[in-house]
């Protein structure tokens, strides 16, 4: 089973069961008492946290509400991030570490609180998570995951059974965890945002952040925001300033939604272990059916040609394990890893007393996107809060480590080697449904080919900070592989921190 000809076009399960939302764009100059940009679950969550504080919000997304990384994700509302426990423990402590956890905990009764309170109807369910193994090496790392999680008072045992439809060694269960909707629960919020002189804004990109008390919110259209404080949510900071895009590098996942018989539907949220780890868990239809959604298949953004192939690997997974015969849905998601493996939040430097950010979530967003928001709004109120400092954005960053030290190699290699790609290749050669880059004179283009001929011409010279994309052929996307930005055929932004498109070439 492969996934190219089973569907014309790709998308998300949570896009495409809700309707898209409709919110205008800025028209005027505006003052609120604090924007935030972003419409993801960590700016929606931010805004309404402070609407219900008292002050008045404005939102201001760059497309449609919850349908950047929160409209891709696998939505598992959950504290156990695979195996994070046993290395926190080792690497920042037994103190920090229980942080970490408490803070995703409270992050979940925070989501169940507002589901509750606010009414909001976006099939959220209490769910046990679970982290599997399937070798004795993996296994052991899972036991030592259920030592490190008890230590620390989190609601972890070690289960030897487990419900899904094949064989595993054993796993780390957490119990009273939650999955949900995304889209249904994040548009919920926007609607309860907007109006009483708070306000959600689409289509409207946000250039730059000037001034501070008050702060102006520069946006391309030619309208400002003035605020007292600003909140970025943009996934990785759209503002240079923090060097964010240093302390972090951008991952890209892979999902899957297919339909399988009701014996074959996982009992909970599942996560495997190893480098073809996959993720698992089943979501209800409004129709009364069930999907299964499937993902894995992660790497540097960039850094990968065979994107079709990850989605065929993902689809003989599911074919191999839940006895799948087709797929209904396919996308990819990407999130900013940070190499200390805690998120970064709060302040954007120590200059910056009214500009805050929030990034780094590591592929667990539902959660830190959620505890972002509850830090968040404490910072911006002038109140306590314990994870303050565990989250500090401003926190010395590992720069030294091995991981981050290759990674900001990869990106000064790549800004220089990459110039030398091709040299020898011409668009005329270019076949129909193909992307190539392509020098012509001085000029270093992307080229992509649709299939009914016609050639599409932009600049391959990343508007961010100067890197070379890199084809994806699987989203028809070119895709920047220092900081993760990526763009259409067209030039146009499908994915920050980038805030200009790419400039078009040729005839």
């Amino acid at each position: 089973m492969t996934v190219s000809p089973l569907l014309e076009t790709h998308q998300s399960f949570w896009i495409a069961s809700t309707l898209q939302s409709s919110y205008p764009s800025l028209s005027q100059d505006i003052e609120v008492d604090v924007a935030i940009v972003g419409a993801g679950l960590a700016g929606i969550t931010t805004a309404m946290l402070l609407k219900k504080a008292g002050k008045r919000v404005a939102v201001l997304e760059a497309d449609r509400v919850a349908e950047g990384v929160s409209g891709h994700t696998t939505a598992k509302v959950t504290s156990l991030h695979q195996l994070k426990y046993d290395t926190l423990i080792k690497e920042v402590g037994v103190n920090k570490a229980r942080l970490y956890g408490e803070s995703n905990q409270a992050a979940i009764e925070q989501i169940a609180a507002l589901v509750k309170d606010e009414q909001i109807d976006c099939d959220f369910e209490r769910k046990d998570a679970y982290t599997f193994a399937e070798s004795q090496q993996n296994l052991t790392k899972v036991k030592q995951e259920v030592e490190a999680a008890q230590k620390l008072g989190l609601p972890a045992t070690f289960e030897k059974d487990i419900p899904l439809p094949f064989a595993t060694l054993g796993a780390v269960k957490f119990s009273q965890q939650a999955q949900f909707h995304p889209r249904k629960y994040i548009l919920a919020l926007a609607g309860k945002i907007d109006g009483n002189g708070s306000y959600v804004f689409e289509q409207t990109r946000v250039k730059t952040v000037a001034g501070e008390d008050p702060c102006q919110v520069r946006t391309q259209n030619g309208f400002t925001v003035t605020a007292r404080d600003v909140v970025i949510t943009t996934n990785l900071p759209i503002l240079d300033q923090g060097l964010f895009f240093a302390k972090t590098f951008p991952k890209r996942s892979y999902l899957i939604g297919f339909q399988v018989e009701p014996d074959q539907v996982p009992g909970g949220m599942f996560i495997g272990t190893g480098e073809t780890y996959r993720s698992i868990r089943a979501t209800p239809t409004d129709d009364g059916g069930t999907i299964v959604l499937v993902g894995g298949e992660g790497h540097k953004v960039g850094e990968a040609s065979d994107t079709p192939e990850r989605f065929n690997r993902l689809a003989e997974y599911a074919r191999d394990r839940f006895g799948a015969t087709n797929v209904d849905y396919y996308w990819s998601s990407q999130d900013m890893v940070s190499f200390d493996k805690l998120p970064y939040i709060g302040k954007l430097t120590p200059a910056n007393q009214h500009t805050y950010v929030a990034t780094g979530f590591s592929l667990w967003g539902m959660s830190n996107s959620t505890l972002s928001a509850m830090l968040l709004r404490d910072l911006i109120l002038g109140q306590k809060n314990p994870w303050a400092d565990l989250y500090e954005a401003t926190r010395a960053t590992p720069f030294m480590t091995q991981k981050s030290l290759k990674n900001n190699l990869d990106v000064g290699s790549r800004w220089v080697g990459d110039r030398l790609k091709g040299l020898f290749d011409n668009p005329n050669q270019i076949k129909p449904n193909e992307g190539k880059l392509v020098t012509v004179g001085t000029d270093k283009i992307a080229a992509y080919r649709d299939e009914s001929g016609t050639l599409h011409q932009v600049s391959a010279v990343c508007p961010h900070l100067g890197c070379i994309v890199d084809w994806n052929q699987a989203e028809k996307s070119w895709d920047c592989p220092c900081h993760g930005s990526r763009f259409d055929v067209d030039g146009k932004i499908l994915h920050g921190p980038a805030v200009n498109e790419l400039k078009p070439k040729g005839s």
